[in-house]
């Protein structure tokens, strides 16, 4: 007996060895980058995360981690995941065409950026989980900050830290029309935000940013009339779409906003017979008794407001500050579309059901080429409209739409 039982702790650990031994596809692209890293940071000690934007099962990212720790300790950088002066954050991300490392190396008030592109053939197609393939078009690229933006025919409007715009669309796409100028009394925030929606007036607009709003209403393209005015009134940030192109939006939820913090104070009207905490971002989702409202809260839980309670959502860890609604008539017809958590080179969007208290997947990622910094659900509840920034400072408007396969 003790004879067999030395043979299988032999055989245990000689097929341990083996395993350790077999290379591994992700040992180049892991020594390529932290090559680079050590070549930007020097030796020393960083704190290392990693955010798995790609379809990598999450079994396979503690085998990343030890190798780029690894790599980067035989290059004299000691990795780890607890506070240190340097910052190193690694993104996996990936599109239908190719695998993209990217790492952030912070040193201070500097900012660095590392990537790899993995061997294309590492490169598992993209399959959506519960039969929903997320697509994007790009609305347009400008060098000015965007904050919100409202597509009302053939006009795009959009609303930025100082200006609203005026876009005419054309053959070659838009083109500024109008501008016209916001004055603020307050002092604005690093990072203001808006929210714009249809007025009750025919081809008209209300929007709403920190300690101001404006309305706005045309006869035609390029004859438009803007009004600002100091406001602490509630801002809507949800509605459910229009049953019809004839008929307005229901009436939204709307909520206090703190422009001094940035964020929304967890104060709504009408009530919903639940006190919320403060938050950053809201979604109406259909539920069995009714209705039910996720927020996200700025202490970065995802919690789902019904039945006068205020519950917890497991399942969104890699869920970012920015989600909206998308009503796709796939799977359980309504999917909330979060962003990727925390702020990257290059983000993600992806599609969750909530069956019960838990986000589910409903899709792969979406990778977007920049950082998403807002997200809203476009008034007929069929696609969402999100805001991109890229690695250049550029801003983009995309519409993101679902499809059932």
């Amino acid at each position: 007996m003790k004879l067999a039982a030395a043979v299988l702790l032999f055989i245990t650990g000689l097929m341990s060895l083996i395993a350790s031994a077999t290379p591994s596809q992700w040992e180049q692209p892991a020594a390529s980058l932290a090559s680079q890293i050590a070549e930007i940071l020097g030796p020393g000690q960083a704190r290392l995360t990693i955010r798995n934007n790609s379809s990598l099962s999450t079994d396979e990212i503690p085998l990343i981690r030890r190798l780029l720790e690894a790599d980067l300790k035989t290059r004299g950088v000691l990795a780890s995941g607890a506070e240190a002066a340097n910052t190193i954050r690694v993104t996996l991300s990936e599109n239908q065409r190719e695998r993209l490392w990217v790492a952030e190396i912070i040193e201070g008030n500097e900012t660095h950026v590392a990537m790899v592109h993995v061997d294309s053939g590492a490169v598992q197609p993209l399959q959506a989980s519960s039969g929903i393939t997320l697509r994007k078009q790009i609305f347009l690229t400008v060098p000015d900050q965007v904050l919100s933006a409202f597509e009302t025919g053939n006009t795009l409007i959009l609303v930025e830290p100082e200006e609203i715009v005026i876009d005419a669309g054309n053959a070659q796409g838009w083109q500024p029309q109008q501008r016209f100028s916001i004055s603020h009394k307050a002092a604005q925030t690093r990072d203001p935000r808006a929210v714009i929606l249809s007025s009750s007036s025919i081809n008209g607009f209300e929007a709403s940013l920190p300690g101001t709003a404006c309305s706005g209403s045309t006869q035609s393209t390029n004859d438009w009339s803007i009004r600002c005015h100091e406001s602490d009134d509630p801002w809507p940030i949800v509605a459910e779409p229009a049953q019809d192109s004839s008929s307005n939006n229901a009436a939204p939820i709307k909520a206090f906003y703190n422009a001094a913090r940035n964020y929304f104070t967890g104060v709504v009207t009408p009530s919903i017979a639940v006190d919320l905490p403060p938050f950053y971002s809201a979604a109406l989702l259909p539920r069995p008794d009714g209705a039910g409202l996720v927020i996200s809260g700025i202490d970065g839980k995802v919690q789902l407001a019904e039945s006068n309670a205020l519950k917890p959502i497991t399942g969104t860890r890699d869920w970012g500050s920015d989600f909206a609604a998308l009503h796709s008539g796939c799977g359980a017809g309504t999917q909330i579309i979060a962003s990727g958590s925390g702020e990257a080179i290059t983000d993600s969007l992806r599609a969750y059901e909530l069956p019960a208290l838990e986000a589910v997947p409903a899709s792969a990622p979406l990778a977007m080429d920049g950082t998403v910094t807002a997200l809203w659900t476009a008034p007929d509840g069929k696609s969402i409209y999100a805001v991109v920034r890229s690695a250049t400072d550029q801003y983009e408007v995309d519409r993101v739409t679902a499809t059932c396969n």
